[in-house]
C-alpha cells in the first residue's frame, strides 16, 4: 500500500506530538521527584483507561494528568469531562489494590506544559 503525503505527514504529527507528551511527563516526574514524592506508577493502565503518573506523598497517593499544548491555557482546555470520568474509575482501580483501599488519601493533580517546556502543577485540580 502507498501512503500518501498527507498519510506521511500525519505518521510524522503522531510521532512528534508522542515524544513531546513523553517529553512533559518526564518534566513533571522531575518535579515531583524534587518535591520528595516517589513516584509509584508511570502510565499506569486499568480497565478504565491509563493515569499518567502516580506519585506517593507521605500517606498519600497523588494522581497526575499531564496535559501539554503551546499554552497552559490550550493545555488544560485539552482535559476534557469524559477523560475525567475515566480518570476516576482508574484512580479507583488502583487504589482498590492498597492496603486502605477507597480510603486512601488521595488527590488529582494536574501537570500543565507548555511549548517551551515550562511546567504549572495544580494540585487538587479534580475533585471526585
Amino acid at each position: 500500500m502507498v501512503r500518501s503525503d498527507g498519510d506521511a505527514a500525519r505518521v510524522m504529527r503522531g510521532a512528534v506530538a508522542y515524544r513531546t507528551g513523553l517529553a512533559a511527563e518526564e518534566t513533571t516526574l522531575r518535579a515531583y521527584e524534587a518535591r520528595g514524592s516517589q513516584i509509584a506508577a508511570r502510565r499506569w493502565r486499568g480497565r478504565s483507561g491509563e493515569i499518567d503518573l502516580i506519585a506517593r506523598q507521605g500517606d498519600s497517593i497523588v494522581f497526575i494528568e499531564v496535559k501539554q499544548a503551546r499554552d497552559f491555557e490550550t493545555a488544560a482546555h485539552r482535559l476534557g469531562e469524559r477523560q475525567t470520568r475515566r480518570l476516576f474509575s482508574a484512580a479507583a482501580e488502583y487504589l482498590a489494590g492498597q492496603p486502605d483501599g477507597l480510603d486512601t488519601l488521595s488527590r488529582f493533580d494536574v501537570a500543565l506544559v507548555d511549548g517551551s517546556g515550562q511546567l504549572m502543577i495544580v494540585e487538587n485540580a479534580l475533585a471526585a
